[in-house]
Protein backbone atom coordinates (compact mmCIF):
# COMPACT_ATOMS: atom_id res chain seq x y z
CA UNK A 1 0.00 0.00 0.00
CA UNK A 2 1.39 3.54 -1.18
CA UNK A 3 1.51 6.00 1.83
CA UNK A 4 0.79 9.71 1.51
CA UNK A 5 4.02 11.60 2.27
CA UNK A 6 3.94 13.52 5.18
CA UNK A 7 3.48 17.78 3.91
CA UNK A 8 6.58 20.11 5.23
CA UNK A 9 5.96 22.27 7.51
CA UNK A 10 4.81 25.78 7.49
CA UNK A 11 7.67 27.80 7.38
CA UNK A 12 8.13 29.83 10.75
CA UNK A 13 7.00 33.51 11.26
CA UNK A 14 9.11 35.92 12.85
CA UNK A 15 7.38 36.41 16.28
CA UNK A 16 5.23 39.93 16.29
CA UNK A 17 5.71 39.98 12.95
CA UNK A 18 2.60 41.20 11.20
CA UNK A 19 0.45 38.50 8.57
CA UNK A 20 0.87 38.92 5.28
CA UNK A 21 -2.59 39.94 3.49
CA UNK A 22 -3.57 35.95 2.10
CA UNK A 23 -3.02 35.16 5.96
CA UNK A 24 -5.98 34.71 8.83
CA UNK A 25 -5.21 36.74 11.44
CA UNK A 26 -4.74 35.75 15.50
CA UNK A 27 -6.97 38.01 16.85
CA UNK A 28 -9.11 35.67 19.30
CA UNK A 29 -8.10 36.07 23.23
CA UNK A 30 -7.81 33.30 25.59
CA UNK A 31 -11.24 34.08 26.98
CA UNK A 32 -12.90 33.63 23.74
CA UNK A 33 -11.92 30.66 23.39
CA UNK A 34 -12.76 29.45 26.81
CA UNK A 35 -16.49 30.93 25.85
CA UNK A 36 -16.73 29.30 22.64
CA UNK A 37 -15.68 25.53 24.21
CA UNK A 38 -18.30 26.31 26.68
CA UNK A 39 -21.29 27.79 23.87
CA UNK A 40 -20.59 24.66 21.60
CA UNK A 41 -21.73 22.59 24.74
CA UNK A 42 -24.73 24.01 25.16
CA UNK A 43 -26.90 24.31 21.94
CA UNK A 44 -30.87 24.27 20.65
CA UNK A 45 -30.22 20.23 20.89
CA UNK A 46 -29.76 20.72 24.56
CA UNK A 47 -32.81 22.78 25.33
CA UNK A 48 -35.57 21.38 23.20
CA UNK A 49 -34.36 18.24 20.86
CA UNK A 50 -33.80 15.98 24.16
CA UNK A 51 -37.14 16.22 25.08
CA UNK A 52 -37.76 13.54 22.80
CA UNK A 53 -35.12 11.61 24.43
CA UNK A 54 -36.35 11.52 27.67
CA UNK A 55 -40.04 10.43 25.92
CA UNK A 56 -37.80 7.13 24.37
CA UNK A 57 -35.60 6.45 27.58
CA UNK A 58 -37.19 7.96 30.37
CA UNK A 59 -34.81 8.31 33.22
CA UNK A 60 -32.38 5.98 31.62
CA UNK A 61 -31.76 8.89 29.18
CA UNK A 62 -29.07 10.20 31.97
CA UNK A 63 -27.09 6.82 31.24
CA UNK A 64 -27.78 7.57 27.43
CA UNK A 65 -25.72 10.98 27.70
CA UNK A 66 -23.37 9.75 30.29
CA UNK A 67 -22.20 6.74 27.19
CA UNK A 68 -22.61 8.95 24.71
CA UNK A 69 -20.62 11.94 26.41
CA UNK A 70 -17.96 9.62 27.38
CA UNK A 71 -17.52 9.03 23.47
CA UNK A 72 -17.24 12.96 22.86
CA UNK A 73 -14.71 13.08 25.10
CA UNK A 74 -12.61 10.55 23.65
CA UNK A 75 -13.24 12.21 20.30
CA UNK A 76 -12.43 15.63 22.09
CA UNK A 77 -9.38 14.38 23.35
CA UNK A 78 -7.36 12.76 20.48
CA UNK A 79 -8.55 16.30 18.43
CA UNK A 80 -6.63 18.16 20.96
CA UNK A 81 -3.70 16.08 20.67
CA UNK A 82 -3.54 16.40 16.87
CA UNK A 83 -4.97 20.62 16.77
CA UNK A 84 -2.32 21.28 19.37
CA UNK A 85 0.35 19.51 17.71
CA UNK A 86 -0.62 21.13 14.15
CA UNK A 87 -2.85 23.99 14.55
CA UNK A 88 -4.92 24.88 11.57
CA UNK A 89 -7.85 26.56 10.76
CA UNK A 90 -8.65 23.17 8.80
CA UNK A 91 -9.19 20.96 12.07
CA UNK A 92 -9.92 17.41 11.75
CA UNK A 93 -9.95 18.08 7.89
CA UNK A 94 -6.28 19.67 8.26
CA UNK A 95 -5.30 16.09 9.87
CA UNK A 96 -7.07 13.67 8.05
CA UNK A 97 -5.06 14.66 4.95
CA UNK A 98 -1.42 14.89 6.84
CA UNK A 99 -2.12 10.97 8.29
CA UNK A 100 -4.52 9.00 5.54
CA UNK A 101 -4.34 11.35 2.48
CA UNK A 102 -5.83 14.37 0.56
CA UNK A 103 -8.82 12.63 -0.15
CA UNK A 104 -9.25 12.09 3.62
CA UNK A 105 -9.57 15.63 4.06
CA UNK A 106 -11.20 16.39 1.10
CA UNK A 107 -14.30 14.04 2.04
CA UNK A 108 -14.27 15.00 5.76
CA UNK A 109 -13.98 18.68 5.11
CA UNK A 110 -16.71 19.03 2.07
CA UNK A 111 -19.34 16.89 4.19
CA UNK A 112 -18.84 18.97 6.97
CA UNK A 113 -18.90 22.27 5.34
CA UNK A 114 -22.38 20.73 4.24
CA UNK A 115 -23.34 20.32 7.24
CA UNK A 116 -22.40 23.44 8.86
CA UNK A 117 -24.22 25.26 6.12
CA UNK A 118 -27.11 23.36 6.44
CA UNK A 119 -27.55 23.78 10.01
CA UNK A 120 -27.25 27.58 9.72
CA UNK A 121 -30.30 27.43 7.26
CA UNK A 122 -31.93 25.24 10.55
CA UNK A 123 -30.77 27.21 13.16
CA UNK A 124 -32.56 30.61 11.04
CA UNK A 125 -35.77 29.21 10.58
CA UNK A 126 -36.07 27.77 14.39
CA UNK A 127 -35.12 31.28 15.23
CA UNK A 128 -37.60 33.24 13.06
CA UNK A 129 -39.95 30.55 14.74
CA UNK A 130 -39.32 32.05 17.89
CA UNK A 131 -39.20 35.76 16.79
CA UNK A 132 -42.72 35.20 14.88
CA UNK A 133 -44.17 33.95 17.51
CA UNK A 134 -43.74 37.35 19.34
CA UNK A 135 -44.51 39.40 16.37
CA UNK A 136 -47.71 37.61 14.81
CA UNK A 137 -48.36 38.66 11.13
CA UNK A 138 -44.25 38.92 10.78
CA UNK A 139 -43.24 36.59 7.44
CA UNK A 140 -40.17 34.17 9.04
CA UNK A 141 -38.63 34.11 5.98
CA UNK A 142 -37.70 38.05 6.68
CA UNK A 143 -36.49 37.41 9.79
CA UNK A 144 -34.42 34.55 8.94
CA UNK A 145 -32.62 36.73 5.89
CA UNK A 146 -32.17 39.39 8.32
CA UNK A 147 -30.64 37.15 10.80
CA UNK A 148 -27.51 35.82 7.70
CA UNK A 149 -27.23 39.37 6.90
CA UNK A 150 -26.43 40.29 10.09
CA UNK A 151 -23.98 36.89 10.99
CA UNK A 152 -22.55 37.29 7.47
CA UNK A 153 -21.72 40.92 8.20
CA UNK A 154 -20.30 40.09 11.66
CA UNK A 155 -17.87 37.55 10.11
CA UNK A 156 -17.11 39.45 7.58
CA UNK A 157 -15.26 42.07 9.77
CA UNK A 158 -12.76 41.25 11.99
CA UNK A 159 -11.86 37.92 13.65
CA UNK A 160 -12.37 39.38 16.95
CA UNK A 161 -15.55 40.39 15.92
CA UNK A 162 -17.10 36.60 15.94
CA UNK A 163 -15.41 35.78 18.75
CA UNK A 164 -17.06 38.67 20.70
CA UNK A 165 -20.11 37.88 19.76
CA UNK A 166 -19.61 34.12 20.74
CA UNK A 167 -18.38 35.25 24.08
CA UNK A 168 -21.52 36.95 24.93
CA UNK A 169 -23.75 34.70 23.54
CA UNK A 170 -21.99 31.79 25.59
CA UNK A 171 -21.88 33.79 28.83
CA UNK A 172 -25.77 34.14 28.34
CA UNK A 173 -26.23 30.46 27.58
CA UNK A 174 -23.98 29.29 30.75
CA UNK A 175 -25.43 31.64 33.07
CA UNK A 176 -28.95 30.43 32.35
CA UNK A 177 -28.18 27.00 32.43
CA UNK A 178 -26.11 27.11 35.44
CA UNK A 179 -29.26 29.23 37.27
CA UNK A 180 -31.18 26.44 36.01
CA UNK A 181 -29.00 23.50 37.50
CA UNK A 182 -28.95 25.56 40.97
CA UNK A 183 -32.75 25.99 41.39
CA UNK A 184 -32.93 22.29 39.79
CA UNK A 185 -30.81 21.04 42.95
CA UNK A 186 -32.24 23.23 45.58
CA UNK A 187 -35.82 21.70 44.49
CA UNK A 188 -34.79 18.23 44.42
CA UNK A 189 -32.73 18.83 47.96
CA UNK A 190 -36.42 20.49 49.12
CA UNK A 191 -34.53 23.66 50.44
CA UNK A 192 -36.54 25.86 47.25
CA UNK A 193 -39.38 28.00 48.69
CA UNK A 194 -42.89 26.87 47.79
CA UNK A 195 -41.77 23.49 46.17
CA UNK A 196 -42.07 19.89 47.84
CA UNK A 197 -38.67 17.41 46.69
CA UNK A 198 -40.28 14.71 44.75
CA UNK A 199 -37.55 12.25 45.95
CA UNK A 200 -36.92 9.42 43.66
CA UNK A 201 -40.75 9.62 42.84
CA UNK A 202 -40.13 10.11 39.34
CA UNK A 203 -37.01 7.60 39.07
CA UNK A 204 -38.91 4.22 39.68
CA UNK A 205 -39.70 3.35 36.46
CA UNK A 206 -35.68 3.90 34.81
CA UNK A 207 -35.79 1.96 31.40
CA UNK A 208 -39.61 2.25 30.42
CA UNK A 209 -39.14 1.67 26.89
CA UNK A 210 -36.55 -0.98 27.60
CA UNK A 211 -33.62 -1.64 25.32
CA UNK A 212 -35.54 0.05 22.32
CA UNK A 213 -36.15 2.76 24.15
CA UNK A 214 -32.22 3.49 25.61
CA UNK A 215 -30.98 3.34 21.85
CA UNK A 216 -33.37 5.88 20.63
CA UNK A 217 -32.15 8.04 23.58
CA UNK A 218 -28.59 7.07 22.67
CA UNK A 219 -28.54 8.30 19.45
CA UNK A 220 -30.41 11.34 20.36
CA UNK A 221 -28.05 12.35 22.65
CA UNK A 222 -24.94 11.49 20.24
CA UNK A 223 -26.00 13.95 18.12
CA UNK A 224 -26.82 16.58 20.67
CA UNK A 225 -23.23 16.51 21.34
CA UNK A 226 -22.00 18.07 17.91
CA UNK A 227 -20.34 21.92 18.31
CA UNK A 228 -17.33 20.91 20.09
CA UNK A 229 -15.54 20.67 16.97
CA UNK A 230 -15.46 24.60 16.07
CA UNK A 231 -13.36 25.54 19.01
CA UNK A 232 -10.48 23.57 17.05
CA UNK A 233 -11.10 25.44 14.20
CA UNK A 234 -11.13 28.82 16.29
CA UNK A 235 -7.82 27.75 18.14
CA UNK A 236 -5.80 28.59 15.09
CA UNK A 237 -6.51 32.17 14.88
CA UNK A 238 -5.86 32.52 18.48
CA UNK A 239 -3.20 34.59 20.12
CA UNK A 240 -1.72 31.25 21.56
CA UNK A 241 -3.51 28.60 19.47
CA UNK A 242 -1.12 25.25 21.07
CA UNK A 243 -2.36 26.86 25.28
CA UNK A 244 -5.80 27.99 23.84
CA UNK A 245 -7.16 24.28 22.04
CA UNK A 246 -5.43 22.67 25.02
CA UNK A 247 -7.31 24.22 27.89
CA UNK A 248 -10.43 23.80 26.01
CA UNK A 249 -9.78 20.35 25.74
CA UNK A 250 -8.48 19.52 29.16
CA UNK A 251 -11.95 21.05 30.42
CA UNK A 252 -14.37 19.53 28.28
CA UNK A 253 -14.57 16.57 30.84
CA UNK A 254 -16.54 18.85 33.55
CA UNK A 255 -18.34 20.97 30.73
CA UNK A 256 -20.05 17.65 29.53
CA UNK A 257 -20.69 16.29 33.06
CA UNK A 258 -22.30 19.50 34.40
CA UNK A 259 -24.41 21.03 31.61
CA UNK A 260 -25.55 17.66 29.73
CA UNK A 261 -25.67 14.74 32.07
CA UNK A 262 -26.38 17.12 35.21
CA UNK A 263 -29.10 18.89 33.33
CA UNK A 264 -30.56 15.62 32.50
CA UNK A 265 -30.43 14.08 35.60
CA UNK A 266 -32.23 17.23 37.23
CA UNK A 267 -35.01 17.36 34.98
CA UNK A 268 -35.63 13.15 35.05
CA UNK A 269 -35.70 13.71 38.89
CA UNK A 270 -38.28 16.94 38.93
CA UNK A 271 -40.95 16.28 35.96
CA UNK A 272 -42.34 13.34 35.51
CA UNK A 273 -40.48 11.67 32.17
CA UNK A 274 -44.03 10.80 30.21
CA UNK A 275 -45.26 14.03 31.11
CA UNK A 276 -46.26 15.77 27.50
CA UNK A 277 -45.13 18.90 28.43
CA UNK A 278 -41.66 17.10 28.14
CA UNK A 279 -41.96 17.20 24.17
CA UNK A 280 -44.15 19.94 23.47
CA UNK A 281 -42.53 22.75 25.38
CA UNK A 282 -39.07 21.13 25.89
CA UNK A 283 -37.68 19.70 29.10
CA UNK A 284 -36.44 22.46 31.21
CA UNK A 285 -39.49 25.15 30.34
CA UNK A 286 -41.50 21.84 31.72
CA UNK A 287 -39.48 22.15 34.30
CA UNK A 288 -39.45 25.18 35.11
CA UNK A 289 -43.33 25.09 35.02
CA UNK A 290 -43.20 22.37 37.65
CA UNK A 291 -41.30 24.53 39.76
CA UNK A 292 -43.88 27.59 39.65
CA UNK A 293 -41.30 29.86 38.07
CA UNK A 294 -43.52 32.62 36.47
CA UNK A 295 -42.39 33.72 32.83
CA UNK A 296 -40.25 30.40 32.55
CA UNK A 297 -41.87 29.58 29.00
CA UNK A 298 -41.01 33.51 27.75
CA UNK A 299 -37.33 33.20 29.60
CA UNK A 300 -36.52 29.78 28.05
CA UNK A 301 -37.50 31.00 24.33
CA UNK A 302 -34.94 33.69 24.92
CA UNK A 303 -32.21 31.67 25.99
CA UNK A 304 -33.47 28.73 23.12
CA UNK A 305 -33.26 32.13 20.49
CA UNK A 306 -29.72 33.38 21.86
CA UNK A 307 -28.44 29.44 21.58
CA UNK A 308 -29.82 29.15 17.58
CA UNK A 309 -28.32 32.68 17.12
CA UNK A 310 -25.24 31.78 18.48
CA UNK A 311 -24.90 28.66 16.70
CA UNK A 312 -25.96 30.63 13.24
CA UNK A 313 -22.66 32.71 14.36
CA UNK A 314 -20.49 29.95 15.21
CA UNK A 315 -21.44 27.64 12.03
CA UNK A 316 -20.76 30.53 9.28
CA UNK A 317 -17.28 30.67 11.23
CA UNK A 318 -16.50 27.16 10.64
CA UNK A 319 -17.98 26.56 7.28
CA UNK A 320 -16.01 29.77 6.22
CA UNK A 321 -12.29 28.42 7.70
CA UNK A 322 -13.22 24.84 6.39
CA UNK A 323 -13.79 26.32 2.73
CA UNK A 324 -10.58 28.38 3.17
CA UNK A 325 -8.64 25.80 4.51
CA UNK A 326 -9.42 23.50 2.32
CA UNK A 327 -8.91 25.67 -0.63
CA UNK A 328 -5.62 26.91 0.92
CA UNK A 329 -4.37 23.37 0.37
CA UNK A 330 -5.70 22.72 -2.83
CA UNK A 331 -8.88 20.80 -2.25
CA UNK A 332 -11.58 23.79 -3.68
CA UNK A 333 -12.26 26.70 -5.68
CA UNK A 334 -9.37 29.36 -5.45
CA UNK A 335 -12.13 31.92 -5.31
CA UNK A 336 -13.22 30.35 -1.60
CA UNK A 337 -9.44 30.96 -0.62
CA UNK A 338 -9.05 34.95 -0.90
CA UNK A 339 -8.49 36.66 2.25
CA UNK A 340 -8.91 40.27 2.37
CA UNK A 341 -8.43 42.15 6.17
CA UNK A 342 -7.16 38.42 7.94
CA UNK A 343 -10.80 37.34 6.96
CA UNK A 344 -11.86 34.55 4.35
CA UNK A 345 -14.39 36.98 2.66
CA UNK A 346 -15.79 34.74 -0.10
CA UNK A 347 -15.72 31.95 1.99
CA UNK A 348 -18.16 33.43 4.48
CA UNK A 349 -20.31 34.82 1.97
CA UNK A 350 -20.58 31.22 0.08
CA UNK A 351 -21.28 29.86 3.56
CA UNK A 352 -23.86 32.04 3.90
CA UNK A 353 -25.58 32.05 0.96
CA UNK A 354 -25.50 27.90 1.14
CA UNK A 355 -27.31 28.38 4.00
CA UNK A 356 -30.08 31.21 2.96
CA UNK A 357 -30.67 28.81 0.00
CA UNK A 358 -31.20 25.78 2.65
CA UNK A 359 -34.00 28.36 3.94
CA UNK A 360 -35.56 28.46 0.70
CA UNK A 361 -35.93 25.21 -0.19
CA UNK A 362 -37.57 24.30 3.23
CA UNK A 363 -40.30 26.49 1.68
CA UNK A 364 -40.46 25.48 -1.79
CA UNK A 365 -39.37 21.56 -1.94
CA UNK A 366 -39.92 20.73 2.14
CA UNK A 367 -41.10 17.30 1.10
CA UNK A 368 -38.44 16.07 -1.13
CA UNK A 369 -35.11 17.77 -1.91
CA UNK A 370 -35.34 19.48 1.82
CA UNK A 371 -35.64 16.57 3.75
CA UNK A 372 -33.33 14.57 1.42
CA UNK A 373 -30.60 17.26 2.34
CA UNK A 374 -31.65 16.73 6.15
CA UNK A 375 -31.14 13.03 5.59
CA UNK A 376 -27.79 13.71 3.83
CA UNK A 377 -26.09 15.48 6.81
CA UNK A 378 -27.83 13.09 9.65
CA UNK A 379 -24.58 10.97 10.34
CA UNK A 380 -21.76 13.35 9.24
CA UNK A 381 -20.58 14.21 12.52
CA UNK A 382 -20.12 10.40 13.03
CA UNK A 383 -18.04 10.23 9.51
CA UNK A 384 -15.86 13.18 11.05
CA UNK A 385 -15.17 11.73 14.59
CA UNK A 386 -14.40 8.29 12.66
CA UNK A 387 -11.63 10.14 10.49
CA UNK A 388 -10.49 11.72 13.74
CA UNK A 389 -10.02 9.00 15.46
CA UNK A 390 -7.92 6.96 12.63
CA UNK A 391 -5.97 9.88 11.95
CA UNK A 392 -4.82 10.34 15.64
CA UNK A 393 -3.91 7.09 15.48
CA UNK A 394 -1.28 7.13 12.61
CA UNK A 395 -0.22 10.79 13.92
CA UNK A 396 0.45 9.61 17.46
CA UNK A 397 3.48 7.27 16.19
CA UNK A 398 4.05 9.79 14.04
CA UNK A 399 4.58 12.56 16.27
CA UNK A 400 6.65 10.11 18.75
CA UNK A 401 9.32 9.73 16.81
CA UNK A 402 9.20 12.84 14.76
CA UNK A 403 8.16 15.71 17.31
CA UNK A 404 7.86 14.14 20.74
CA UNK A 405 7.66 17.92 22.53
CA UNK A 406 4.93 18.91 20.22
CA UNK A 407 2.28 16.06 22.55
CA UNK A 408 1.49 19.19 24.49
CA UNK A 409 -2.17 17.18 24.76
CA UNK A 410 -2.20 13.34 24.86
CA UNK A 411 -4.69 10.88 24.22
CA UNK A 412 -5.33 8.79 27.03
CA UNK A 413 -4.16 5.01 27.77
CA UNK A 414 -3.03 5.25 23.71
CA UNK A 415 -4.04 3.02 21.78
CA UNK A 416 -6.39 1.24 23.72
CA UNK A 417 -9.19 4.22 24.21
CA UNK A 418 -8.63 5.33 20.55
CA UNK A 419 -9.85 1.50 19.41
CA UNK A 420 -12.59 1.86 22.11
CA UNK A 421 -14.08 4.93 20.71
CA UNK A 422 -13.60 3.58 17.04
CA UNK A 423 -15.85 0.67 18.48
CA UNK A 424 -18.00 2.81 20.20
CA UNK A 425 -18.69 4.98 16.43
CA UNK A 426 -19.36 1.77 14.67
CA UNK A 427 -22.10 0.50 17.62
CA UNK A 428 -24.27 3.65 16.96
CA UNK A 429 -24.04 3.12 12.78
CA UNK A 430 -25.27 -0.22 13.89
CA UNK A 431 -27.94 0.91 16.03
CA UNK A 432 -28.53 3.62 13.51
CA UNK A 433 -29.23 1.03 10.94
CA UNK A 434 -31.25 -0.77 13.04
CA UNK A 435 -33.35 2.08 13.77
CA UNK A 436 -36.62 3.04 11.11
CA UNK A 437 -36.24 6.65 12.11
CA UNK A 438 -32.42 6.55 11.73
CA UNK A 439 -31.91 4.31 8.96
CA UNK A 440 -32.25 6.82 6.23
CA UNK A 441 -30.31 8.93 7.08
CA UNK A 442 -27.39 6.50 7.75
CA UNK A 443 -27.83 5.53 4.22
CA UNK A 444 -28.19 9.04 2.74
CA UNK A 445 -24.88 10.55 4.48
CA UNK A 446 -23.17 6.88 3.56
CA UNK A 447 -23.88 7.84 -0.33
CA UNK A 448 -22.52 11.27 0.03
CA UNK A 449 -19.51 10.50 1.59
CA UNK A 450 -18.62 7.56 -0.97
CA UNK A 451 -19.54 10.08 -3.36
CA UNK A 452 -17.16 12.66 -2.29
CA UNK A 453 -14.34 10.27 -1.11
CA UNK A 454 -14.70 9.11 -4.87
CA UNK A 455 -14.02 12.51 -6.05
CA UNK A 456 -11.30 13.30 -3.37
CA UNK A 457 -9.62 10.05 -4.76
CA UNK A 458 -9.94 11.03 -8.15
CA UNK A 459 -8.45 14.58 -7.68
CA UNK A 460 -5.54 13.26 -5.48
CA UNK A 461 -4.76 10.58 -8.62
CA UNK A 462 -5.43 13.12 -10.74
CA UNK A 463 -2.91 15.62 -9.21
CA UNK A 464 -0.32 12.38 -8.37
CA UNK A 465 0.21 11.88 -12.32
CA UNK A 466 0.57 15.52 -13.02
Amino acid sequence: MTTTPTPPPAPAKTPGAAPAPTDLTHGLKQRHLSMIALGGVIGAGLFVGSGAGIAAAGPSIVVAYTLSGLLVMLVMRMLGEMSAAYPSSGSFSAHAERAIGPWAGFTAGWAFWVLLCTAVGLEGIGAAKIVSGWLPGTPEWAWVALFMVVFCAVNLAAVRSFGEFEFWFAALKVGAISLFLVLGVLAIAGLLPGTDSPGTDHLGDFLPGGGEGLVIGLLASVFAYGGLETVTIAAAESEDPVRGVAGAVRTAMWRIALFYIGSMAVVVTLVPWDSPAVVEKGPYVATLDQLGIPGAGQLMNVVVLVALLSAMNANIYGASRIAYSLVARGQGPKALGRVSGGVPRTAVAASSVFGFGCVLLSYWRPDDVFSWLLNMIGAVILVVWIFIAVSQLRLRRRLEREAPGALVVRMWAFPVLTWVALAGMVTVFVLMAREPGTRVQLYSTGAMTLALAALGYARQRRRATT
